[in-house]
């Protein structure tokens, strides 16, 4: 009598690469979780949810045709770039002279390539993209906000 087979069989995938697949996806999470963390607390616009999302969708994107040839690969990662800035554009507020959201906007971006870097097995690439975006973020703040005592505000015959 042949041995049952197992569901995962039945279901049509391979087990261990449905594993290596979540494990990549879980990474993308992670890197990105202290980018959103930082967001949220500054009451920022989108922030612990959005940006772990964005990195979860960029790998999830280029899990489905990572093997496959470089045409199909470079239209899925120009689509999701294009995508990604679509997302980070509705982060960026205009209020009367001054702009606001454009940190987010961009690391909105940032971690999209968080997850297509960490699809594409390049580790390296998505931990020092995350580190430097949070120092960017966390450290640069205290620069900006000095920065933003210095410079006078716009006369209103400027805008």
């Amino acid at each position: 009598m042949p041995s049952p087979m197992p569901p995962h069989a039945l279901l049509g995938f391979d087990l261990s690469q449905a594993w290596t697949s979540l494990v990549k996806i879980v990474v993308a999470y992670l890197l990105t979780l202290p980018v959103g963390w930082e967001r949220e607390r500054e009451a920022h616009s989108v922030g612990v949810r959005t940006f772990p999302i964005v990195a979860m969708a960029s790998c999830g994107y280029l899990l489905l045709v990572v093997g496959g040839d470089a045409a199909s690969q470079s239209r899925v990662l120009q689509g999701m770039i294009a995508g990604i800035g679509f997302v980070g554009g509705g982060a960026i507020l205009k209020e009367g002279a001054t702009v606001k959201g454009t940190a987010t906007a961009a690391s909105i971006w940032s971690t999209g390539v968080v997850g297509a870097a960490v699809a594409m097995g390049r580790y390296e690439v998505a931990v020092i993209l995350s580190v430097l975006n949070f120092i960017t973020l966390k450290v640069l703040w205290r620069f900006k906000q000095q920065i933003d005592r210095d410079v006078p505000p716009p006369k209103p015959s400027d805008q």
